[in-house]
């Protein structure tokens, strides 16, 4: 069931507002039905779920690299360090947000930073406390890592004020400092959501600019806020993953500073 904004007796939603109400219960929906599915997959044909989980590492080097996404179907490239290709895989996009607490959020609070992000919203009760007690579980495996952080935006900015944002961190344990769920423009949000994460549901789908998006992804992003990773934020197996591979690009970021100092030296 969706849950809904509780609001004081005799006030009532602006038209934009139950417009995005209406439309989050809506999308919310259909993202749930998209997670049953997959794991029904995973109940009925675990070997078949097991290869579509493993397909996309079929071109993947013997080195322990992690591919780069560049574009909304997220075919992973696998790029070498040293290669021109590298310039052409874009960065996350500068933004400025606020975040639980009211302080000002901007790329530069993640400068350096290897990170993970996702979209949802505080009324949701379809897919987002699951992506919610997921991310919660990633904060608990780097929570004393200062080189990862975590990024939840909202995508009903017009319902989630900073104080609203601050009862939901309350609520489920988000530290300060170490996770930031933030609001603002709403079209800076779904711009960030849509051209730099590819966070679009209906791939192939025209879509108005104020039509509602919301998608059960996170993201890992690195420290030159490419995007890493991709994985289905309600599914336990895909959190295991992710938590793996922010291992894996610390270690491959090591080793790539390591080589450069040595190239250096030689």
């Amino acid at each position: 069931m969706i849950e809904v904004v509780s609001l004081p007796k005799g006030q009532s939603l602006s038209r934009r507002d139950a417009k995005a109400q209406s439309s989050a219960k809506k999308c919310s929906l259909r993202a749930l039905l998209r997670f049953r599915f997959a794991r029904l997959l995973l109940r009925k044909g675990v070997s078949v779920a097991v290869l579509l989980l493993c397909a996309c590492r079929h071109n993947a080097p013997e080195s322990e690299t992690l591919p780069y996404y560049a574009s909304a179907d997220f075919t992973p490239r696998w790029i070498g360090k040293n290669s021109g290709e590298i310039n052409s895989i874009p960065q996350i996009a500068p933004f400025t947000l606020v975040n639980q607490n009211g302080d000002t959020i901007t790329e530069k609070n993640f400068a350096e930073k290897i990170y993970v992000a996702d979209f949802i919203f505080t009324s949701c009760g379809g897919i987002c406390p699951s992506m919610t007690n997921h991310m919660r579980k990633v904060q608990q495996a780097f929570r004393d890592d200062d080189e990862v952080l975590l990024l939840s935006h909202s995508v009903t900015p017009e319902l989630d004020s900073v104080a609203t944002l601050r009862a939901y961190a309350q609520r489920n344990g988000i530290v300060s400092g170490k996770w930031h769920v933030v609001t603002g423009e709403r079209k800076m949000i779904y711009d960030l959501a849509r051209y730099s994460y590819f966070a679009d549901e209906d791939l192939g789908r025209p879509r108005a600019e104020d039509e509602f998006l919301h998608t059960e992804n996170f993201f890992l992003i690195d420290r030159q806020r490419r995007i890493r990773g991709v994985y289905n934020g309600v599914m336990p197996v895909e959190i295991s993953r992710l938590i793996e591979d922010i291992a894996t690009l610390k270690k491959e970021e090591v080793n790539t500073l390591s080589a450069t100092l040595n190239h250096t030296k030689s």
